[in-house]
């Protein structure tokens, strides 16, 4: 006969399944997508329940229109308010969908990796108005804030006042940085005396500057034409006002299709190493927050390594830019986000120690290189005042060194791979020519250490910058002597050359292409005792990988 149940055992079950319900409830409201979307309802109804006033004046705002920039300011979430919330500011680029897709999007939100793994709160603020990002840079709005290193020397000085330092670098642009030109204009000795659309002090500056000078020119040989951005350059060239402007991406295929006979003459894919976007902050917040800045530069670097080795995490991040900016009001496919990310490399904690100076055996550009060289040649030129601080007063690598990340997607970029040069690589158009007198003794090929001098001041740079060009090495000599011996001794001097860039330097074999000209490609008159001497030079030509 089955016994009945006492009072005291009915209770006793009765809190066993309250329990295990409430037990299972909370299970799925931390560990389901439906719990999660109920838990994120749940607060939102709870803050506007206390902040019906505000959320009115934000929706009113947003409806309204658009502020700072290409896509304004989307409303924002409660959390936004939260002084928790480590506030990122951004522009439209794709170098930065490390963080954004370590995120799970632009919004601070409880699903995003940060959250979950480092229980950071973080928002990225789309700013592409350069003053209103600055602006909010100086009153606490945004706490980090984008910077491109070639550009940071002319602004340091103006805002010393928050002792600002950069904490890492978030990418290289490979193509979304170009110069487009006009008909007839085939490689950059072309573009002496023409007019050229650039935005000032921009990274499309910088990357003016360096093409210029690997094709042995300056700025005082063509006719620079300000504009306010690459933009406004873009739409400059399309009006067919300048011979030549320096875009972004895509308005260099958009002025290709519009400007008849217009080509690409040149875009960051080859210079590989010169625009390098990097985040600043000011210096106090670093220190109060540093602990929290290390877990953020952590998990930004195992997003951005995640996107590099894997295709669907790629497409992740690349919905989740299509997302944001459709948002925005600018309706921007998978595709298109697509390219936008692979128009940059997305660095990874490996690049970040060669970017300081970290790898001692790392021989390649790295940030000290880019900011002093640009601070001088941006001082030359007038755009700066008064005196650049050193590399190391704005440097900030102790994120870097206090972190560590192992396996090979954390590595730092490979160099690229070249196949062995061809005779056709001998004869190619070169993009760029850079002449640098060598001087040799008589019936001599070996460097002198005044000629290795000459070599790392004149060229070596410009060959690290576009790291994805081959270099062709030319030899020449006067016509003084027997034509064979001179060709034969141009090759030997230019091999030496090359030796050396090898053996110091580092450069892949491979990549460079060896050419003894002899007599046959005069520069002066070899008539004269002042020509012979133009005419004994070595020619430094970057030519397609």
């Amino acid at each position: 006969m089955a016994k009945r149940l006492t009072t005291f055992s009915k209770l006793l079950i009765t809190l066993l399944i309250v329990a295990a319900v409430f037990f299972l409830a909370q299970w799925g409201c931390n560990n389901t997508q439906l719990g999660e979307m109920v838990k994120n309802q749940t607060e939102e109804a709870q803050s506007n329940s206390g902040n019906n006033s505000s959320t009115k004046s934000t929706a009113e705002t947003t409806k309204s229109g658009k502020k700072g920039g290409l896509f304004g300011n989307k409303s924002n979430s409660s959390n936004n308010d939260d002084d928790d919330v480590i506030k990122i500011g951004v522009v439209t680029w794709g170098g930065y969908a490390g963080g954004q897709y370590f995120n799970e999007g632009f919004e601070a939100n409880t699903r995003s990796r940060f959250f979950k793994e480092y229980g950071l709160k973080v928002e990225f603020k789309v700013l592409d108005d350069f003053e209103a990002s600055r602006n909010a840079f100086r009153a606490d709005e945004v706490h980090l804030l984008w910077q491109t290193i070639d550009a940071f020397p002319t602004e340091v000085n103006g805002l010393s006042d928050f002792d600002p330092v950069i904490l890492w670098q978030a990418d290289w642009s490979r193509g979304g940085d170009a110069i487009v030109a006009r008909r007839g204009i085939n490689k950059v000795s072309d573009l002496k005396g023409k007019k050229i659309a650039v935005a000032e002090l921009t990274p499309s500056h910088s990357f003016l500057i360096w093409l210029l000078e690997a094709g042995g020119l300056t700025t005082k040989d063509v006719e620079i034409v300000p504009q306010p951005s690459a933009i406004d350059a873009a739409q400059v060239f399309k009006s067919q006002r300048v011979d030549a402007a320096v875009v972004w991406s895509p308005d260099d295929i958009l002025a290709v299709k519009e400007v008849p006979g217009a080509r690409v003459l040149e875009n960051s894919k080859s210079a590989a190493n010169i625009i390098a976007d990097v985040f600043m902050a000011k210096r106090e917040y670093v220190r109060k927050n540093e602990d929290r800045l290390r877990k953020l530069y952590e998990g930004w670097m195992r997003g951005a390594a995640e996107i590099n080795s894997n295709k669907s995490n790629k497409t992740k991040a690349a919905k989740i830019l299509a997302e944001e900016f459709t948002d925005r009001g600018v309706a921007l496919t998978t595709d298109d986000a697509l390219l936008m990310i692979d128009n940059v490399r997305l660095t990874t904690h490996g690049d970040n120690q060669n970017f300081f100076g970290l790898n001692p055996n790392f021989k390649g550009m790295d940030g000290e290189k880019l900011y002093t060289t640009m601070g001088d040649k941006y001082k030359d030129l007038g755009f700066i005042e008064g005196k650049v601080p050193n590399w190391r007063l704005v440097a900030y690598p102790g994120l870097v060194t206090s972190t560590s990340l192992q396996g090979g997607m954390h590595n730092a970029e490979a160099q690229k791979v070249y196949t062995a040069p061809t005779k056709a690589d001998e004869k190619k158009e070169a993009v760029a020519t850079k002449a640098v007198s060598i001087s040799f003794p008589t019936a001599q090929y070996r460097l002198d250490e005044n000629a290795k001098y000459i070599i790392d001041r004149e060229f070596v740079d410009i060959a690290k910058a576009f790291g994805n060009m081959r270099i062709r090495v030319e030899g020449n000599t006067d016509n003084t002597g027997s034509y064979q011996a001179n060709v034969l001794l141009s090759k030997k001097r230019a091999e030496s050359v090359a030796e050396y860039l090898i053996q110091v330097h580092g450069f892949p074999r491979n990549r460079l292409v060896v050419v003894g000209n002899g007599p046959d490609k005069p520069v002066a008159d070899n008539n004269t005792a002042a020509g012979k001497a133009k005419n004994r030079r070595t020619d430094f030509e970057l030519i397609a990988g």
